[in-house]
């Protein structure tokens, strides 16, 4: 089943889904990883910089992981609905952020 949402940050990404939604839920997070949160913060940045790329439920295209994402240039959708419930962690997935598009493989 795919997801969609909107591309903050064009670009393609696969890799093992991991929630973070606290820097605690981030301890065994592994470069490549594809980072899926409700929403980023600042305190996020070291694993947004590990990610293979960011997909969150919230925010648009000019909430953090928007703009931190194109900052960093890594693929990067927003506005997922229900993204955190529907993946679990140690899932692949497929981003094709240019569509906002997020596929299970």
């Amino acid at each position: 089943k795919e997801l969609r949402g909107t591309c903050a940050c064009s670009g393609g990404a696969t890799g093992k889904v991991k929630i973070v939604n606290t820097l605690e839920d981030a301890r065994d997070f592994q470069e490549g990883d594809i980072l899926i949160s409700y929403a980023t913060n600042p305190v996020l940045l070291l694993v947004m910089r590990k990610s293979g790329a960011i997909v969150t439920e919230e925010g648009g295209l000019t909430c953090h992981a928007a703009i931190v994402s194109r900052e960093l240039n890594k693929p990067c959708v927003v506005g997922v609905n229900g993204v955190v419930e529907q993946l679990k962690d140690g899932e692949m997935v497929r981003v094709d952020a240019g569509r906002g598009v997020i596929t299970r493989i």
